[in-house]
């Protein structure tokens, strides 16, 4: 194998879910339908990276900013579920349950790892619950934490936070897998997880 595949294949590895053997697999795959399948991936790569941007809103990642869900005139906006990773925004709005708008907080309180309120996006969003958003304020924040220990003790950190504002806090339903994160979870899941949320306290 050349240095440059070798490469090629190095960086694929490092991708979530490839491993070095899957990633060979994806390069000789590239090789072989190099033709179509390598200018169409070459020229998709190069428009997410210039046009990628962070939505200053919310925090998801999207082509645009705002980014297309906090654009949506089609969306509550008094209805915001907060979740760890831009990821699991992806996951929830899969499922096409929640019509409200999501806030990222970049992370998850843990003193093992070092990160603190401060370290998360958590200012940005009781400025979003005591402002008075387009069409009224927010009635219910949904705390759609992963089922880890970390994910939960985010959440009930939140709770606390958000109590002074009067706004419905509510939680997804433990049917949610412990140690569980909401990108790995099917829509059948996540859909009886949305429907089942409850007050958090």
């Amino acid at each position: 194998m050349s240095k440059e595949i070798d490469q090629l294949s190095a960086a694929l590895a490092r991708l979530p879910g490839l491993g070095p053997r899957s990633a060979r697999r994806a390069v000789l795959w590239l090789v072989k339908n190099r033709e179509s399948a390598l200018p169409a991936l070459l020229e998709s790569l190069a428009i997410v990276s210039e046009t990628l941007v962070e939505c200053s809103i919310c925090g998801n990642v999207d082509t645009t900013d705002p980014c297309q869900i906090c654009a949506d005139p089609r969306r509550d906006p008094r209805a915001l579920c907060v979740v760890e990773d831009v990821a699991d925004v992806w996951a929830l709005d899969r499922a096409k349950l929640f019509r409200g708008r999501y806030h990222v907080l970049g992370g998850r309180l843990s003193a093992l790892d070092g990160v603190g309120p401060e370290d998360l996006n958590i200012a940005k969003l009781l400025d979003r619950v005591g402002a008075k958003e387009e069409g009224g304020g927010i009635d219910e924040v949904v705390l759609a934490m992963n089922a880890t220990l970390e994910g939960q003790t985010t959440a009930h950190y939140l709770a606390e936070r958000l109590e002074p504002y009067g706004v419905r806090i509510t939680q997804l339903a433990h049917g949610l897998p412990v140690g569980g994160e909401l990108d790995y979870l099917d829509e059948g899941t996540l859909a009886q997880a949305l429907r089942a949320r409850r007050p958090m306290g």
